[in-house]
């Protein structure tokens, strides 16, 4: 008979579109090797008591946490953020980058590869997302203006053939030389994602062709309708809806995106064309207060307040400090989407848009066992990563 590593039992196990009870989970080897309601003899058992096992959360777009960002440069800010995204169940993550200086880029896409194989405690890597800095200055948001400019062919073919860690890219697809960009990103399996653009909807078809299949951060910093020259145009937002194949992420913290348009997202687009991203910067995590988004020294200098990181004028959002628990909770509590929905655009979304599906994203045999519980009022206990607890909430 064979002797599992983990059995979890008592839990309401969510499947894509189900909820199963009364069966238990086994993990073998760091994967989920059973799911059954006959007893099997495990080396360890966990009760969740009746709370939800849930598929490993999967955050596509994260800048920082726990007081630290990718673009400081650091092993410890690789690694402490990992653990921090971990704390609030994501199990797996592409930690990503700000416009920058070249050589500031390639140095964080070294300490990448330094950092993947010490990272034993927090959210897996997925790859590398670039983001920037091939934007549209009128939409830049956020985003330090000194390093904003084309696409340079000279530029992003010396990344993409060093390196295999970026899987994602993030630019404007009206600039020139866009679209040959996007081109390029396809022909290396690099996900083309629109950001930061001042596109109108021909642009977006265009850019959806040759390789731009995927909207970053869906309304914030992009174009919708607009009037030129007297004549009205669409824009992103809405190629972002009639273009049926193209895939969008929302930062659902309830400040981006009011529960109005969290609905309408939902309504139009559905939960396996949607990914829920926090997008989270260095205050995730962390109390309110003053923060700096992106580098510590020459980064802007913003204010946590409210749920979501200010521009110290106040006038504008410059980041958020959301975690991924937080993100399924909103979409259940203020879009009044079905559970298993919420978690379909935390998990199996996700894992598709960046292929990976294969190995994570649902709770399957054969897959990883990324495992998150957590209960109705969306407390979150425990986070497994290949069968290893590596966080607990121990409080009775």
């Amino acid at each position: 008979m064979e002797q599992y590593d983990l059995k979890i039992i008592n839990a309401r196990i969510i499947v894509e579109n189900d909820i199963l009870d009364g069966a238990s989970l086994y993990v073998a080897g760091g994967k989920i090797a059973l799911i059954d309601k006959v007893d099997h003899a495990a080396n360890q058992v966990l009760d969740t008591g009746g709370n939800y096992l849930s598929p490993g959360f999967i955050d596509i777009h994260v800048h920082g946490g726990a007081g630290y960002d990718f673009m400081d440069n650091t092993l410890e800010a690789y690694l402490e953020i990992a653990k921090l995204h971990a704390r609030y169940g994501t199990t797996a993550f592409t930690p990503t980058t700000l416009s920058c200086e070249h050589e500031s880029l390639m140095r964080t896409l070294e300490l990448y590869e330094q950092a993947e194989p010490l990272n034993t405690d927090g959210a897996r890597f997925l790859g590398m997302h670039i983001e920037g800095p091939y934007f549209s200055m009128e939409q830049r948001g956020a985003q330090d203006p000194r390093f904003i400019r084309l696409p340079d062919p000279a530029e992003y073919k010396v990344i993409l053939d060093r390196s295999s860690i970026v899987k994602r890219w993030s630019a404007a697809p009206e600039l020139d030389g866009a679209i040959e960009f996007g081109k390029y990103l396809k022909d290396k399996g690099v996900l083309g994602s629109i950001a930061h653009t001042d596109a109108i909807y021909e642009d977006v078809v265009e850019a959806y062709t040759n390789g731009f299949t995927h909207m970053t951060h869906f309304y914030s910093c992009m174009s919708g309708v607009s009037r030129r020259n007297a004549f009205r145009y669409a824009g992103v937002v809405e190629a972002g809806y009639l273009i049926d194949d193209m895939t969008v992420e929302i930062i659902a913290d309830g400040r981006h995106l009011p529960p109005a348009l969290l609905k309408l997202v939902y309504k139009i687009k559905g939960a396996d064309k949607i990914a829920l991203v926090t997008d989270a910067m260095r205050a995730a995590g962390m109390p309110p207060g003053e923060s700096v988004l992106g580098r510590l020294d020459d980064g802007l200098k913003v204010i946590i307040e409210d749920g979501v990181a200010k521009l110290p004028d106040r006038t504008a959002f410059a980041g958020s400090v959301a975690t991924a628990i937080d993100l399924v909770k909103n979409m259940v509590q203020l879009a009044e989407v079905p559970l298993t929905d919420a978690i379909i655009m935390m998990t199996a979304t996700p894992a598709r848009i960046m292929k990976a599906y294969d190995s994570m994203g649902s709770i399957a045999t054969g897959k990883l066992a990324d495992l998150v519980i957590f209960d109705d009022d969306f407390n979150l206990s425990t986070t497994i990563i290949g069968g290893k607890v590596v966080y607990a909430d121990l409080k009775d």
